[in-house]
């Protein structure tokens, strides 16, 4: 799995098309990240590199419950696509340490 901007474009478009917001803020998050589910939104440490922020949308996408159909057919391949990388990656989806 590549680790650019344009990755992370398109998980964030995933996130809007489930209905959630991506936010980079600060904050003091043991796991880099914290979601505010009743209000469906997904806040991310704003101080995570590229690569970090991927991760962390991959962590958040593996523990969400969400129905496939709301996807796009686009959205959906994606969705196939960094399951498999994690899958043959398993170390992929950790998220740095907290220093």
């Amino acid at each position: 799995m590549r680790f650019t901007q344009n990755t992370l474009k398109k998980m964030e478009a995933v996130f809007s098309e489930l209905g959630y917001t991506v936010r980079y803020e600060k904050g003091n998050f043991q796991s880099g990240y914290c979601l505010v589910e009743n209000r469906k939104v997904a806040v991310i440490n704003k101080f995570f590199d590229t690569e970090a922020r991927i991760n962390t949308l991959l962590d958040i996408l593996n523990t969400l419950p969400f129905d496939e159909s709301a996807l796009s057919e686009d959205s959906k391949a994606k969705v196939k696509q960094w399951k498999k990388a994690l899958d043959d990656e398993p170390t992929a989806s950790v998220t740095p340490n907290q220093s």
